[in-house]
């Protein structure tokens, strides 16, 4: 019997609890910080490229976000995804999810490119991703 599993969830869990200390993490370097809007900028230009070369639907801009329509499914997660100031789906733009996204427009513009390590390590269950419930849950589609 392996034990690999279990060593990748104990290091996965260590990981977890030394990053849920980032609250303490200087703001001045990495939190709303001018070294996070730099990672939200660059994230944001990097979707905006993402989005033109893969949306054939209406770009618009609403909730803040640069909403990029009838994405191929294999160019964004779930039923839709945030980078930076850009919001990828194929028709998921209701005023709901788009509100949701919103907090994830938000949530880069706080944590720039610290963003998406942060939230890989909050997990993919959007139950216990504190991330998916600070932008609610229910506006998500996740109940």
């Amino acid at each position: 019997m392996s034990t690999a599993p279990s060593h990748a969830r104990r290091l996965a869990r260590s990981l977890r609890a030394a990053l849920s200390e980032y609250r303490r993490l200087p703001s001045l370097l990495l939190v709303d910080s001018a070294l996070s809007d730099l990672g939200y900028r660059y994230a944001t230009a990097v979707g905006f490229v993402w989005g033109f070369l893969w949306s054939v639907g209406r770009v618009e801009r609403r909730e803040g976000l640069w909403v990029f329509r009838e994405m191929p499914r294999c160019t964004f997660g779930r039923g839709g995804s945030c980078v930076g100031g850009c919001y990828f789906t194929d028709h998921n733009v209701t005023d709901d999810v788009l509100e949701h996204e919103a907090v994830h427009k938000r949530q880069w513009q706080r944590y720039g490119m610290l963003f998406p390590v942060l939230y890989g390590l909050a997990g993919r269950d959007p139950q216990h991703n504190r991330f998916e419930i600070e932008a609610g849950l229910e506006k998500g589609g996740y109940r």
